[in-house]
């Protein structure tokens, strides 16, 4: 008999998690062993659990897809991390593998397309959807390594989390309890933002967040 498959699925969509546990677990070789609704809670619920593999979507609140797959393969490298998303640019694909994600799926996927890019990165190997692999080999033949830097990618890791934060409506107390960081680093880390994007107020930068993927639509901040 095979070995049982224990898995994560870390999804903030309600709608789309409760869709994906019942997919994934009409393969009775397949255990949900936990859920998370962001990368604070997919990080916390990796360590609790420590799933063979994690389904990981990208554009979540507080903590993003990428910034938990990072954070996870640090703590627990031999966990597996399948990305499952709607995003399909160059960009997002080689950020996440170079994150330390173990395969890319798009949401478009058919069921048997999920369960092969599964099975795929639990046998070391890796998976991207067919559909983006072209992409992404135009992409490395067409020299984007060497491309301009965005406004985005001239932000350190730190500021595009705050930014991140501040674009979901969180106030300079809650970033720094949320990042564990003092009030006055988030406001020098503010201020950095705005100077190196050249925006200074706080619906224009939610604008470039979103316009920029680190949020994929404004959600309301829990209680401050």
């Amino acid at each position: 008999m095979d070995k049982e498959i224990r898995i994560l699925i870390a999804e903030d969509a309600t709608i789309v998690r409760e869709g994906l546990r019942l997919l994934v677990s009409s393969d009775p070789g397949n255990r949900i062993v936990a859920e998370a609704v962001d990368g604070y809670d997919a990080i916390r619920r990796a360590r609790e659990t420590n799933p063979d593999i994690i389904i990981m979507d990208l554009s979540m609140p507080r903590m993003n897809g990428m910034d938990a797959i990072r954070e996870i393969k640090k703590l627990l490298p031999g966990i597996k991390i399948l990305v499952l998303t709607v995003h399909k640019s160059h960009e997002f694909i080689t950020a996440a593998l170079e994150a330390g994600a173990d395969g890319y799926v798009l949401k478009d996927a058919s069921q048997a397309e999920l369960m092969l890019a599964i099975r795929s990165v639990l046998k070391g190997g890796n998976f991207i959807s067919p559909g983006i692999t072209d992409m992404l080999i135009n992409g490395y033949l067409g020299g984007n390594s060497g491309r301009p830097r965005t406004l985005v990618e001239c932000l350190t890791h730190r500021e595009r989390e705050i930014l991140k934060l501040i674009a979901e409506g969180y106030k300079n107390k809650s970033i720094g309890e949320l990042l564990c960081i003092s009030v006055r680093t988030v406001d020098k880390h503010r201020e950095n933002i705005m100077q190196k994007l050249n925006i200074h107020n706080v619906p224009a930068l939610t604008t470039f967040a979103i316009e920029n993927g680190l949020v994929e639509k404004v959600k309301p901040a829990r209680p401050q």
